[in-house]
């Protein structure tokens, strides 16, 4: 059975911070709902096995993806890691009918260069970190397509912290420190989201940058 809206999902405008979950859609209709909606859009979509949820974030969801963007790439470049950011790069499993475009996602131990640009990133291939800002205790339903597509490891941040956890056994585990950045603690992450409260992007930059010069 495939699911009928009275009006076309890519006619529905969702509110800052809202989002619209809906059961029973085949794999061929979110497909084509994403040709539909195109590439320039704001919402993120998520799909897992029929169960399709599109979300608008809002004004504090953007903040802080972009401020632990701004983190990652600080922490990469001081450590001298390789990175490569592809932001909310959709990733389709069509084999696990599973579908997710996350807050922002980096490939650093599996960097490449050109990486989405010149090289096209392999399907089993997924980016060793990935971005969820859960401003609506939207998450649960995220974290299996994380599991089952492999992302080694997912800052997620909810109820004002942020968790690290990492894919252990095919399920995720909170762990004190990142697996991508072996010297940076889930606590000293929320310590410089903190700073934000009362700074800048740029604040927290260069407190990142300095406690990479003293590791």
């Amino acid at each position: 059975m495939t699911a009928t809206l009275a009006t076309p999902l890519s006619q529905i405008e969702l509110t800052p911070g809202s989002a619209l979950r809906i059961t029973e859609v085949a794999w061929e209709s979110y497909v084509a709902l994403l040709c539909e909606l195109g590439e320039n859009r704001a919402t993120r979509i998520a799909y897992n096995r029929g169960v399709l949820e599109i979300r608008m974030p809002g004004q504090l969801h953007e903040v802080i993806n972009q401020v632990v963007a701004a983190i990652i790439l600080a922490l990469a470049e001081e450590l001298d890691f390789e990175f490569n950011s592809l932001g909310s790069m959709r990733i389709n499993r069509p084999d696990l009918a599973k579908g997710i475009e996350p807050d922002s996602c980096f490939y650093i131990q599996s960097a490449q260069a050109g990486q989405g640009v010149e090289v096209n990133i392999p399907q089993d291939l997924p980016p060793d970190l990935a971005l969820e800002v859960d401003i609506a205790n939207r998450s649960d339903s995220k974290l299996p397509i994380y599991e089952a597509i492999g992302v080694p490891e997912i800052w997620l941040y909810r109820q004002e912290q942020l968790t690290i956890l990492v894919l252990q056994a095919d399920e995720y585990q909170s762990q004190a420190a990142s697996r991508a950045f072996p010297t940076v603690s889930a606590e000293q992450l929320n310590q410089w989201i903190q700073l934000r409260k009362t700074g800048t992007d740029l604040t927290v930059i260069r407190a990142v940058r300095a406690f990479c010069r003293e590791v």
